[in-house]
């Protein structure tokens, strides 16, 4: 099985453990390795982004991606996570006034967040999403953005996406085939894209976004299953319904990216109410220090909410 991304300082570490340099970083569970609480406060090395998808919701009228950025700049934040689908364009010119813009605000573009599918029987279907998912990554490499949020897909036996959250997630196979073709099929896919992942030097994020990312088991099988510096998890702390904190935990130890959602004015298809210091404490122990992306998906006005879900996160990162 494989380790998570930092367990392969372990000998080097765990010598230096051994002539008290580094104290207990290590800890052995069951058959992988997982950091233990690193020395010294890393919290503190975790950086506050913001998501553009906080401002729209896939709704008619886009939000555009400068507005975000200023906006991100306003409230002091460190990145923009882009969302794919909310670009009003992807010609370069475009792409380059993006990136100038960023940078005159000074806010990196962390991450584009992107949508593809490659839970299906049809070879030419799961095709048409390997090259949407390799051209994104060169729409990265010119925004010069070093990650894409991947996703893994899903059965689509529940047409609706409202109808998919009323169902908390959960959705039954196409007739015929089961959940080892699924995961067969998406491994399969996402090996096809390392090549030009390495290339550009754009990580491959992989969500838990429903379909089989939806548990820790099935996030961790495909993360696990991929062996490349090019494969990376990123954690959604809204998108485990049920006993968040548990699977949050498990799951922190491999995370390279995270996304911190928040429902101010109830959320569009469901709201939790999330401890973020305990959800701090919990990245903290597994000694992430990246970005934590802000995603605030409520109904209340975004300026407002958006603005309450840094404060909740700022404190959270204090306390």
């Amino acid at each position: 099985m494989k380790t998570p991304r930092r367990a392969f300082l372990k000998k080097g570490m765990a010598g230096a453990a051994a002539a008290g340099l580094l104290p207990g970083l290590i800890r052995e569970s069951g058959a992988r390795t997982v950091p233990a609480r690193r020395v010294g406060p890393s919290r503190q090395t975790m950086k506050l982004a913001l998501s553009s998808y906080s401002y729209w919701h896939f709704t008619e009228t886009k939000t555009p991606i400068e507005y975000v950025i200023d906006e991100a700049a306003a409230l002091g934040l460190s990145g923009v996570d882009v969302l794919h689908r909310q670009m009003e364009s992807e010609e370069n010119e475009y792409l380059q006034r993006l990136k100038r813009h960023a940078f005159k605000k000074g806010v990196d573009l962390i991450s584009l967040s992107i949508h593809q599918d490659f839970v299906s029987p049809d070879e030419a279907d799961r095709q048409k999403h390997i090259e949407h998912t390799i051209h994104c990554i060169e729409l990265a490499y010119q925004l010069g953005i070093p990650c894409i949020r991947l996703n893994s897909g899903r059965w689509n036996t529940i047409q609706s996406f409202d109808e998919l959250m009323a169902a908390r997630g959960v959705e039954e196979p196409l007739a015929g085939y089961t959940e080892g073709d699924a995961f067969v099929w998406c491994i399969d896919s996402i090996e096809q894209c390392l090549a030009k992942a390495a290339e550009r030097g754009v990580l491959l994020a992989l969500e838990n976004h429903w379909g089989l990312t939806s548990t820790p088991e099935g996030l961790l099988r495909i993360r696990e299953s991929i062996d490349s510096p090019w494969m990376g998890l990123l954690l959604d702390t809204g998108n485990f319904l049920e006993d968040p904190y548990d699977k949050l935990e498990r799951v922190a130890p491999y995370a390279d990216f995270v996304q911190a959602k928040t429902y101010y004015g109830g959320g569009e298809w469901y709201t939790l109410d999330l401890d973020y210091k305990r959800i701090v404490q919990i990245l903290e122990a597994a000694g992430f220090e990246g970005y934590i992306s802000i995603e605030f998906e409520g109904r209340e006005k975004p300026e407002s909410g958006v603005r309450k879900s840094v404060a909740l996160l700022r404190e959270a990162l204090e306390s």
